[in-house]
């Protein structure tokens, strides 16, 4: 899986949040966006995700070097942020069995390996609603590693986590990290220090 940006630019209004990336992410590589809060690294996964529209330049995708039209690449993707909600009025295992009518789970993963994978034992038929903040940021990143796509991205990933549930993060990327193309905002180094590329949000400023 390969993203390309020419010249990609986004405003809010007349402020320009970051201009005139020109960028490749490439197949397999593992890529840190870097920036303090509130520079445009979120801004910048969406436009990547295609979830927001640049405002200028252009974005592409191919796998195996097929075009993938930007409607379609949230098929290829797993996504864990802070912005993005779990459904609440689920118990844990509807969550599960919801969001893997969308997704496949990767080789050698089921639900069962999920659950095993949470720790979250005696929760299964908790709803979400009445799980910590530590307990759904678990979830959200055990969703978007065990799910079968080519792109992982993460934003923030450790956020709510405890330093146990930063190993248990870390452990995670060690074993379903690998070739997929990784991308990770952050401005914690122990969230991206496996990354072999940095692209600071700083260096796209007008």
């Amino acid at each position: 899986m390969q993203v390309t940006l020419e010249n990609i630019g986004r405003r809010f209004n007349r402020e320009w949040i970051f201009r005139e990336i020109n960028y490749t992410f490439n197949s397999k590589g593992s890529y840190a966006i870097l920036g303090p809060n509130g520079s445009g690294k979120s801004t910048l996964l969406q436009v990547l995700n295609g979830s927001l529209v640049p405002s200028a330049g252009a974005i592409s995708y191919t796998k195996d070097g097929n075009a993938i039209e930007p409607e379609n690449v949230f098929n290829y993707l797993s996504l864990a942020a802070p912005y993005l909600e779990l459904i609440e009025e689920f118990t844990l295992n509807e969550m599960v069995d919801f969001h893997f009518r969308f997704k496949t789970f990767k080789p050698g993963i089921d639900k069962k390996a999920l659950n095993d994978i949470l720790n979250l034992k005696g929760s299964e038929n908790k709803m979400i609603r009445y799980f910590s903040s530590g307990m759904k940021q678990r979830l959200k990143l055990a969703l978007a590693f065990c799910a079968d796509t080519p792109m992982l991205m993460l934003d923030e990933p450790t956020s709510n986590l405890d330093t146990q549930g930063i190993d248990w993060y870390l452990n995670l990327v060690e074993k379903f990290s690998a070739n997929r193309l990784t991308i990770i905002c952050s401005n914690q180094e122990h969230e991206y220090s496996f990354c072999q590329e940095r692209l600071s949000i700083s260096d796209y400023k007008s």
